[in-house]
């Protein structure tokens, strides 16, 4: 079994920390996943909060935002800080958030193939599959009372 990796999970700061928050979705979103450039960006983050991962050095290692309306969104992981809770604490950060903010449900839009994932975390997957940015998708809610 490998070892643990140190990181930490803060929220973030879109005008000082939009940099790091762009450059892992590009790495993920866009070239690891394809997701075109036009998709992945849009007028929202700015309202958004987000969440940022950083490895024991303080660079930036995964994210994730909650929009307004309690929808988690975005989270993303670098490929080699899967698998060491960095997604976890992302997504329970955000859910936390949410429910602060006073939302009574978190909703996200999840991959088909991370249902698994945040299943394990209390959410469960409602409605049809559906395709956003040409990958299949499934929405999914949790109640936060």
């Amino acid at each position: 079994m490998s070892e643990r990796k140190a990181f930490t999970v803060r929220i973030a700061d879109w005008t000082l920390d939009a940099e790091a928050l762009r450059t892992i979705r590009r790495t993920v979103f866009v070239v690891e996943q394809g997701v075109p450039e036009s998709l992945e960006w849009d007028a929202v983050d700015p309202a958004c909060v987000h969440a940022l991962a950083c490895d024991a050095a303080l660079r930036s290692i995964g994210c994730g935002r909650l929009l307004p309306d309690g929808h988690i969104g975005r989270v993303a992981v670098l490929p080699h800080w899967r698998g060491h809770g960095v997604g976890a604490a992302l997504l329970l950060k955000l859910v936390d958030t949410a429910r602060e903010a006073g939302h009574v449900r978190a909703r996200l839009n999840a991959q088909v193939s991370a249902v698994p994932f945040y299943a394990r975390y209390g959410f469960v997957a409602t409605g049809d599959d559906f395709e956003e940015a040409g990958i299949p998708h499934r929405v999914m809610e949790r109640a936060l009372r």
